[in-house]
């Protein structure tokens, strides 16, 4: 792994208004996806992108923990000057990257939001990872033991895997991953 997180861009999260608690997951989701980069076997990843867009993706939430936060982050990010292949990673992370028929039923602007670029796949794959890691609502031994049981925790825990087509989504991305990792 040659790309680190840069402290100019913690400070851009901490000027934007962003709380420490959203800060130190926000980082955590930058760390763990380049973690999970770094074991993927045969494929150029670009780390850059996949630190500052773990380390951005929740930028909105210095505004509003709502669904939106995914849309207000990208404007803010834009407002900044981050690359748009971040701003648009932002938009699109909620749950995981959704249809344009899924957004329209949540209430987000009509559009595809799916997940094209195997970057973007990581971060979000990680953001789940660290949820379950620390959020404290399922006991788990170690990171390796929340992706063994990744399955199991998303199936048996709504609030992981929310409702079956994010599911699926976030289980999709969970093989395709993992099979890389393993050099599949």
């Amino acid at each position: 792994m040659s790309y680190t997180l840069q402290q100019s861009d913690i400070d851009i999260l901490r000027n934007a208004g962003m709380s420490d608690a959203d800060i130190k997951h926000s980082r955590q989701v930058a760390e763990k996806a380049l973690e999970i980069a770094g074991r993927i076997k045969g494929n150029k990843i670009d780390e850059e992108f996949v630190g500052r867009g773990g380390l951005f993706h929740d930028l909105g939430k210095s505004k509003t923990h709502e669904m939106e936060h995914g849309k207000v982050g990208a404007e803010m990010g834009k407002q900044i000057g981050l690359p748009g292949a971040i701003t648009d990673l932002m938009e699109k992370h909620i749950r995981g990257g959704l249809t344009a028929a899924e957004a329209e039923e949540l209430g987000l602007p009509v559009k595809d939001y799916t997940l094209a670029r195997i970057e973007e796949r990581i971060v979000i794959y990680a953001d789940r990872l660290v949820d379950i890691i620390h959020d404290g609502i399922v006991t788990v031994k170690s990171e390796q033991d929340a992706e063994e049981r990744f399955e199991e925790i998303l199936k048996t825990y709504p609030k992981y895997g929310k409702n079956q087509i994010t599911l699926t989504r976030y289980l999709g991305y969970h093989r395709e991953l993992q099979a890389k990792m393993r050099g599949q």
